[in-house]
């Protein structure tokens, strides 16, 4: 029992040890972005984050309709089937109507916020 307390703290003051060193690094002005730490603003992630997640949603939407027009393609009159398929077309319509208002909204934004001015 004593062994493996004392491997657990062993094991939990090495990671402590571990995090500890890595979190001592600092950015050196003179060395720039060779640290490796980003160069944008927090602005410019956020919207490169928001533009990445309007994209997938974009892309999901489309595959969902593709995959929603196999299905009623291959319902073969079957009738709970087409239905399945139209609710999932209109679902993915929408959800592709979506991601486009969320691109042209956060656009609008973008341009109210800098006053028009696009740099």
């Amino acid at each position: 029992m004593t062994k493996k307390i004392f491997s657990v703290v062993g094991l939990s003051l090495a990671f402590l040890f571990i995090t500890f060193q890595s979190a001592l690094a600092e950015w050196d002005p003179y060395l720039g972005s060779a640290t490796g730490l980003p160069d944008a603003t927090i602005y410019d992630i956020i919207t490169n984050i928001l533009d990445w997640l309007l994209t997938i949603i974009g892309i999901v939407g489309v595959i969902a309709f593709a995959i929603a027009g196999i299905m009623y393609l291959t319902s073969a009159g079957n009738d709970d089937q087409v239905k399945k398929a139209k609710t999932a077309m209109v679902n993915s319509i929408i959800g592709v109507i979506v991601a486009i208002i969320g691109v042209v909204v956060l656009n609008a934004v973008d341009t109210m916020l800098n006053a028009g001015y696009l740099f």
